[in-house]
């Protein structure tokens, strides 16, 4: 089973306790998958144009709940009335007195999202969208969205209005907003694994660049010492840079922070840098002066 429908069973089985938000919540269904209608016989009917059995049961649900009706009863014309006037025309967006509350917009996009929203696996990256037939509905969500302090935006795809989220810490945040703690904590989880995986990686590339750095600059200064002592000699050098000179060919491999243990007195660090780098510029001015060596 994908993330993507874990979250709705998840949000498929939270009813709100309070009738305003039952309502907010299948004003959502009935706007984006609902419709109403006659039958040949003439009857009226409610359904939900969707794929998704959790979905219709839970439109269904929402149904019993608020204007209790069931799925195994020819509906009067006066009921479909009431829950039209209601929930409105499903062509529109819904009606801002339905979502007034805070309680209600978070079941609102709830709804929503069981109806036409998809999340891409977390394991690979960070997406969720509502994919929307009507312009209107998009900015309707996006506003919504916005309220929460949540940034999502909308971009025209083939003949959808997708309003999307492409950031972890905005999708996290609205999972809280859904009510979908179950789902919220997974992929914190994930996020937590994924960055400790990153960090952990950058850790690794680096310690290899600095170990990489320092195998190249005792490359360079053993060649160097050992240029000297082909053509400068050694016993030419000042006593100083003598001793540094076959300490550190003595010790190619050894960090500079421990080849001033090796002289006595020991000497530190910046000691130690400094003589190198003396021994370098020494060579280097060789070369130049001398380039046909």
């Amino acid at each position: 089973m994908s993330f993507s429908s874990e979250v709705k069973g998840e949000l498929a089985k939270h009813v709100s306790p309070a009738r305003h938000c039952q309502i907010a919540e299948l004003a959502a269904i009935m706007n984006f998958c609902g419709q109403y209608g006659q039958d040949e016989n003439g009857r009226f009917t409610i359904g939900f144009q969707t794929e998704n059995e959790a979905i219709v049961r839970k439109g269904f649900t929402l149904l019993k709940k608020t204007f209790n009706i069931d799925t195994d009863i020819t509906l009067e014309e006066q009921k479909v009335r009431e829950v039209l006037q209601k929930l409105g025309n499903l062509n529109e967006p819904v009606s801002p007195l339905l979502v007034k509350n805070t309680c209600c917009q978070r079941a609102f996009l709830r709804g929503a999202f069981l109806s036409i929203g998809s999340m891409s696996d977390p394991a690979k990256g960070y997406h969720l969208e509502f994919d929307c037939c009507h312009e209107g509905k998009a900015k309707q969500l996006q506003g919504l969205i916005k309220g929460f302090d949540i940034e999502a935006r909308i971009i025209l795809r083939k003949k959808y209005y997708v309003v999307y989220l492409k950031e972890g810490t905005g999708i996290v945040d609205l999972l809280n907003v859904f009510e979908a703690p179950v789902s919220l904590m997974s992929l914190e989880n994930l996020r937590i694994l994924k960055e400790m995986r990153n960090s952990v990686n950058r850790r690794v590339n680096c310690e290899t660049a600095n170990i990489a750095r320092t195998v190249n600059a005792a490359s360079r200064q053993v060649e160097d010492i050992r240029f000297l002592g082909e053509h400068y000699g050694y016993h030419n050098l000042p006593e100083n840079l003598r001793q540094m000179a076959e300490v550190r060919l003595e010790n190619p491999d050894v960090p500079l922070k421990d080849l001033g243990g090796y002289f006595n007195p020991p000497i530190g660090k910046s000691g130690v840098n400094h003589r190198l780098r003396k021994l370098s510029e020494l060579a280097e001015k060789i070369r130049v002066s001398q380039p046909d060596l």
